[in-house]
This record gives structure tokens, C-alpha cells and sequence, in this order.
């Protein structure tokens, strides 16, 4: 069912005693699960668990549709490198972010899951083959097929694979969820006529309140812009807020452990990593309408869309020590050229216009023609726009970040209007970044000359030793990176290293786990929809026997008691 806090706390009788401790105290709204989050992690994990008997609470921290007043919520500071502003860094309503979300999905790569010794901090506590099942049932979730997502591709979509040498360059595609706003609440109507499953609107999370011991969670306390409160009480607790505001509500919850939760090690918040975005270089074919069809162009199969993409060989990540960046190919503007007026009037509309259910259908509209005008135009757009000069065929670096402990989410001085501290984001790039982008660019270069097919035009900003990146507006919708808030409660082996265990378990804490891309011990070159969908799904077959496990009467052995 579905409840909304302004209205439930209205029902309630009237406010308890402060004077008795807020662990024995009842909660307003009892459960085996608490989920704070209904973005496609929470939402995921209340889904896979219908029909298990087991009592869910989801808890969501806007409404419907955005709302000014709860979106105000996000607003923090960034004290590091340029970034978005972070009150327009993620969306507080149902589905979160998904609602504008791209669709753009991958799997990560078998490198990215082992420690290497050129990448400090690098690693998951498992294997790929470990997620390889998990990532079928994500692709599942969102109806897409199992194609193999590599250089097999091409004759699939009745095309001729480039030579590349795969030790140098590798050819990769993105798939694309096709329903939009797949997560919002007008498609989750299977969760709302559960009757073991409660939605609860307008529900932000302000403190999560361990016993006296530190070593469980008792209850979360939630609260509205409206006035309204509530508390929750379950078994189990699952931390699925987002990559900013999982570390903010840790930091924040000190009254016990004055450090914030799973903070014992001063890891949580910090390991923020981004996919940043940069102009890699021009790229002069020597033929472009072939090179085009076949590395640009967007192809259809089975009603489904691909683009490919390109990323370093395992052998020149090994040999160079790089890591696992990517690019794909896009006709832009040239860095030195003023941006045309219907781009500045769309880029003015998309970032002054609210994130309204409207005004997001609008969005999609837009981007479907858009979609529809290169499917049915290109290559001859792009083949013209270059040959004119008019625009060039340019790298779009969508890059892996190395793990960075400088780089993190704190908690600031100020408090938002709900009494909770604002996150600060302090993000900050390194030289191995930067290189990363430069030898991938080279190695693409390489192989076009060796292939008789081109070259690349390296930016001089890639030469620049004294410069450690550079944001263009020109060379993407999205300029700074993807809006991809990664690592700040990562995954690792044991509590020295990272925030929670393989299993997505705060290490200290018997009940509270966390869930989303926030785990990731590293980003990889894929963008990270897929994988934090596939995490979650396997954390609720977890969950889910746990509880159960936790309910089956103990059987004792009769020989022994004989």
C-alpha cells in the first residue's frame, strides 16, 4: 500500500515523552525491512522480495513529482574541482534520478573487479563471475536482451568489425532502456497493491538510531518539510539514498558513535569517484562516411538501440598502467567556436525549466526527434558537418576515476530545513586520470594509422603537464561527467578498507547494509545503472533469507540431547 507521511502523522496520537530513551520507545510504523531510498536500488529490492511473506517498508523522501520545497533538501556546497551544483545533482521524488535518466547501460569488464597494482585501492571483494548471474536478471528487469555487448556486435547488425588490435583498443556498445521513467510510482503498481509492502511519501530519513552498544540499528527517524515525523522500526535496515546523501546520513547519525556510523576507519564519504567528461581529440578519417557507419552511427536491432564505444585492451592497461577510460565519437563544435544559439536556448531551458513531470515529457520528446533525426540522417550529418568544417568528429571521453581518498563527501556547517548537515563535496581529480585519457588517445591513433584510416588531433590540454583536467561546455549535454555518484561507502574484504562487507553490510552493524553505486570500490568505464541494479538484486535474495532465516525455529538435534 501507499501512505503519505503528511497525512500518517496527522493520524497519530500525540508526541511521546522526550524524557524516555528513544530506544524504548514504539515506533510509528514497525517492519522485517526498512528501505530509505525508492530510486532503482530500493525500489529493486522491495520488488524482488513480493510474495515472500516478509513486511517491507519503503521509504521515500519526496513525492510524485518533484517539489521545490523537498528538492531543496540536496543543496550542499562543492569546495573541490567544478562540479554540477549539487541541489540539481540527483532528484528526491519516487524512481529518483531514473526519472531523467538516459537509459544508457553496460556491464562493467572482468579487469575492473581485480585489485591492480598501478590503480591504489583497487579491487572488489569478489569476481565478476560472482555478478554474472545478477547481471542477467538486471537486463531482465529492464527488457533487454542478452546480446554480447562486444566486437560480435558488428556482424549482428550486418556490419564489418574494425581490425583493431584488442591489446591496444577494444570496440564496446551500450545498450538503452527503452520505457522511460521505468521507476516512478505510476509503474510500480504491483508494489502498491501488496499488502505486505508500505510506500511511504514525503518520508525523509534524518537519523538512523543505533542501540546504546553501536552495534545495531533500533529504528530511522523520518520527517517532512511539513512538520510531519514518524519513526520506523525494523529487522533489517537498507541504506539506498544515493552515492551523496548515503555517507551524509552516516556522518550525520553521531549520537552514539561520534565518528557517524561505520565510520571507524574515517572511510565513509570518502573514495568519491565521477565518470568525468572531456573532449578527447579530433578525429581525421581518411574515408569518413564508411568509418562513420560503422564507429558512430547508432544501429537498431530488434527494436532495441546500440552505440558503440571504445576503451584500452587489458594488455595496454597492464602495460601502460591506465585505466579502464572510454570514448565514443560525436560531431560537435569546435572548442574555439561560440555555442550555437538553439543549443544555449535548449541547455537554458533544460537547467531552468523544474524537473516536472511535464516538463520532463517534454524532455523525452525532444530527445526521441532527436534520436529519429539521426537514425534517419546520419552518416550524411555527420559526414557533412565535418567536411564543411562546420563541426568536427571529436572524441567524447567518458573517463574511469581512480579511487582517491582526498576525494569525498563531508558533512558542512549549515543544516538543511529538516535539522540535518548539508554534504559538502570536496571532488578532487589525479594525474593518473588525465593520463588515462591521453594514452587511450594515442593508442585509438595508432591503430588509425596502422589501419590506413586516420589520426587523432590530441587537445593541447592532454599535453599540458600543469593542468589536471578540462571541462568543455561544448563537448557534451553533460560537460563535467554523468551525474554518476560512486565509492563513498565502498565494498571491501574487511573494515580497514571499506564501509561494507561483499554483501553490502555495514561492517560493525549486525542489521544496516547499503546499496547503490556508493559501494562500488571503483567505477569502471561503464556507467553504473546496471551494475548497482545487479548488486541489488542479489543483496534481496540475501535480505530475503536472512529475515528468514532469523524467523525458522531452531531444530535441535535429538541424539545429542538423548
Amino acid at each position: 500500500m501507499k501512505i503519505d507521511l503528511r497525512e500518517f502523522a496527522r493520524s497519530q496520537p500525540a508526541p511521546r515523552s522526550s524524557s524516555q530513551p528513544a530506544s524504548s520507545q514504539p515506533a510509528d510504523i514497525q517492519a522485517d525491512l526498512c528501505i530509505i531510498g525508492a530510486g532503482i536500488a530500493g525500489i529493486s529490492i522491495a520488488r524482488s522480495l513480493l510474495g515472500s511473506g516478509l513486511k517491507v517498508v519503503l521509504l521515500e523522501s519526496g513525492g510524485v513529482d518533484h517539489e521545490p520545497a523537498v528538492q531543496a533538501l540536496t543543496a550542499g556546497d562543492s569546495i573541490g574541482f567544478d562540479y554540477y551544483p549539487l541541489i540539481d545533482s540527483r532528484l528526491r521524488m519516487f524512481g529518483g534520478t531514473t526519472a531523467i535518466w538516459g537509459g544508457r547501460v553496460a556491464m562493467l569488464d572482468d579487469i575492473d573487479f581485480h585489485p591492480r597494482d598501478w590503480v591504489p585501492d583497487s579491487g572488489w571483494p569478489f569476481p565478476i563471475a560472482t555478478l554474472l548471474p545478477w547481471y542477467d536478471r538486471a537486463r531482465q528487469a529492464l527488457d533487454l536482451s542478452a546480446a554480447s555487448l562486444d566486437e560480435s556486435l558488428f556482424e549482428q547488425l550486418g556490419l564489418q568489425a574494425p581490425a583493431f588490435d584488442p591489446e591496444w583498443l577494444r570496440v564496446a556498445f551500450w545498450q538503452f532502456d527503452r520505457m522511460p521513467h521505468r521507476y516512478g510510482l505510476h509503474r510500480c503498481a504491483d508494489l502498491i497493491a501488496d499488502p505486505d509492502t508500505t510506500i511511504v511519501l514525503h518520508a525523509t530519513a534524518t537519523h538512523i538510531q543505533a542501540d546504546p552498544d553501536g552495534r545495531r540499528i533500533h529504528h530511522v527517524e523520518v520527517a517532512d518539510v511539513s512538520g510531519a515525523r514518524a519513526t520506523v522500526q525494523a529487522r533489517r535496515f537498507v541504506l539506498a539514498a544515493g552515492g551523496i546523501d548515503n555517507p551524509r546520513l552516516l556522518l550525520a547519525s553521531r549520537d552514539v558513535v561520534p565518528t557517524g556510523l561505520g565510520n571507524g576507519h574515517d572511510l565513509v564519504g570518502r573514495y568519491f569517484m565521477e565518470h568525468p567528461h572531456a573532449r578527447g581529440g579530433r578525429v581525421r578519417f581518411k574515408r569518413p562516411w564508411s568509418s562513420l557507419d560503422t564507429l558512430m552511427v547508432r544501429k537498431a536491432l530488434g527494436g532495441e538501440r546500440f552505440v558503440p564505444c571504445f576503451r584500452p585492451g587489458e594488455a595496454l592497461q597492464r602495460r601502460a598502467g591506465i585505466l579502464n577510460t572510454s570514448f565514443a565519437l560525436g560531431v560537435r563544435q569546435h572548442p574555439d567556436q561560440r555555442m550555437q544559439l538553439a543549443v544555449r536556448l535548449y541547455q537554458a531551458a533544460k537547467h531552468s525549466l523544474a524537473p516536472t513531470r511535464a516538463n520532463r515529457s517534454l524532455w523525452q520528446s525532444l530527445k526521441r526527434s532527436l534520436h529519429f533525426l539521426q537514425r534517419h540522417t546520419d552518416p550524411l550529418r555527420p559526414w557533412l558537418l565535418d567536411r564543411l568544417d562546420r563541426r568536427g568528429i571529436y572524441a567524447v571521453v567518458r573517463a574511469e576515476q581512480a579511487p582517491n581518498p582526498a576525494s569525498r563527501v563531508q558533512l558542512g556547517s549549515e543544516c538543511d530545513a529538516l535539522g540535518v548537515p548539508r554534504a559538502d563535496l570536496d571532488w578532487q581529480l589525479s594525474d593518473l586520470d588525465k593520463r588515462s585519457v591521453r594514452v587511450l588517445m594515442e593508442a585509438f591513433d595508432r591503430e588509425l594509422r596502422r589501419l590506413d584510416l586516420g589520426h587523432v588531433e590530441l587537445p593541447e590540454w592532454l599535453l599540458d603537464e600543469g593542468r589536471p583536467w578540462r571541462i568543455d561546455p561544448l563537448v557534451s549535454g553533460h560537460p563535467i561527467g554523468g551525474y554518476h555518484h560512486i565509492g563513498t561507502t565502498r565494498m571491501a574484504s574487511d573494515a580497514g578498507k571499506g564501509v561494507v562487507d561483499a554483501e553490502g553490510r555495514v561492517f560493525g552493524l549486525a542489521n544496516l547494509y547499503v546499496a547503490g553505486s556508493s559501494v562500488f570500490p571503483t567505477s569502471g568505464w561503464a556507467n553504473p545503472t546496471l551494475t548497482l541494479l545487479a548488486l541489488s538484486l542479489r543483496l534481496a535474495e540475501h535480505l530475503s533469507q536472512a529475515l528468514r532465516d532469523e524467523c525458522r525455529p531452531i531444530e535441535l538435534d535429538r541424539q545429542r540431547v538423548a
